[in-house]
């Protein structure tokens, strides 16, 4: 349970059938992680968590778990920060600490399942294996973010608001007079304060690396503080440019070697709507991937690279490269001009066959190509950059 009217309704819908109950709350991020951030507020949502236990007559305990994430989730989050690229850790909270450390220490009875408040369908196919499926809540599914939990732990987990809406979510904890259902609904990453700049907190974390902010036309812009301040296809105000999108700026690469970061004008310039990228690190749910992607073979999935966003039609293919830690590539290709989405290195990526989840991996390499003047001589050069380099 996170205090959440979510996992709150979860757990007043599973009281209503004869199972044994009892509920766990993770203790994730603690003011001694931080000198000067409070990260997530977990003593008050400690303290809703008892409250509907006590509500509901179900016994609570808390499990520590801030060491395991530091080490598992924020460490190395951190660390792909620093070198430019976007690493999403809630996919890898789920993977190593909800579904992973509390499973391994909350879990001992092997009968056991693990509830949560998760957005997301299970299927188990008369062959024996789980799927996960998308929710039918469309806007508020999270199967994005459960990507790479492996089928061992998906066997041993429920979601009862798979099937609702949201708005049937809200309706029904009101009804069922839930201490949280009026709660305000959390967002962004637990261990960043609401009401503040995420740059700022990387500050805290990450010495200050600053660089060269680059026009595609090589014309010297100004300077960046770190490669992390700004991801690919994010907006880069610039002093003096106007409101119109043809004007404004935004990040469409960053060179490691130099440091720098490079803009184009307007947010459909061709740099930014690439039409395929390669993956690595890939977590297949069902521990490989389908055979059709092997070979000369292709697949037809939909493709979702951000978790807030529709799926666009692709096609996954398995790469004849390898990255340079050896690791084996993917090819994803799809029309990135459709819905206007920027594949960002370090993002994660993951593949549907309709709403059937297959796995997920991080994008390695988003290939740009567009001519500029060299800085030197003024002669016309074509530039391929990528975040090669650093995977």
């Amino acid at each position: 349970m996170s205090g959440g009217v979510d996992s709150s309704l979860t757990l007043k819908l599973l009281s209503q059938q004869d199972l044994d109950l009892s509920a766990v709350f993770m203790r994730n991020w603690t003011s001694a992680s931080s000198d000067s951030i409070q990260g997530c507020e977990w003593e008050a949502d400690w303290q809703d968590v008892q409250i509907i236990c006590k509500q509901l007559d179900v016994p609570c305990r808390m499990i520590d778990l801030s060491r395991e994430y530091w080490t598992r989730v924020f460490e190395p989050a951190l660390e792909d920060w620093a070198g430019g690229l976007t690493p999403n850790p809630d996919v890898a909270c789920n993977k190593e600490i909800k579904f992973g450390a509390l499973m391994e220490k909350g879990l001992v009875d092997r009968n056991a399942f693990l509830a949560t408040g998760h957005y997301a369908r299970l299927e188990h196919t008369p062959s024996g294996q789980t799927r996960l499926l998308s929710a039918l809540d469309v806007k508020k599914d999270q199967s994005y973010f459960l990507s790479s939990v492996p089928e061992s732990k998906l066997a041993r987990s429920i979601f009862p608001l798979g099937n609702l809406q949201k708005t049937e979510v809200k309706r029904l904890a009101a009804e069922y007079h839930l201490h949280t259902a009026d709660r305000k609904e959390s967002t962004g990453l637990c261990f960043v304060e609401p009401k503040q700049k995420f740059t700022n907190f990387l500050d805290e974390f990450i010495p200050p690396n600053p660089g060269p902010v680059y026009h595609e036309n090589g014309t010297l812009l100004g300077q960046h503080q770190g490669l992390w301040s700004h991801a690919i296809g994010q907006r880069y105000k610039i002093a003096g440019r106007g409101a119109s999108n043809s004007e404004k700026m935004f990040v469409a690469g960053k060179d490691l070697k130099e440091n720098a970061i490079w803009l184009v004008e307007g947010s459909n310039h061709p740099a930014l709507l690439t039409p395929f990228f390669r993956a690595h690190s890939w977590s297949w749910i069902h521990e490989e991937p389908p055979p059709e992607v092997y070979a000369d073979g292709c697949l037809p999935v939909q493709i979702k690279i951000f978790s807030t966003k529709p799926p666009l039609p692709g096609t996954l293919r398995r790469s004849t490269s390898t990255n340079l830690a050896g690791q084996d590539e993917f090819r994803l290709d799809y029309d990135a001009g459709v819905l206007n989405q920027v594949a960002t290195p370090g993002q994660v990526v993951v593949v549907y066959l309709g709403d059937w989840c297959l796995g997920s991996g991080i994008i390695s390499e988003r290939e740009w190509i567009f001519e500029t003047p060299s800085r030197v001589g003024g002669e016309r050069t074509t530039r391929t950059r990528s975040m090669e380099e650093k995977v």
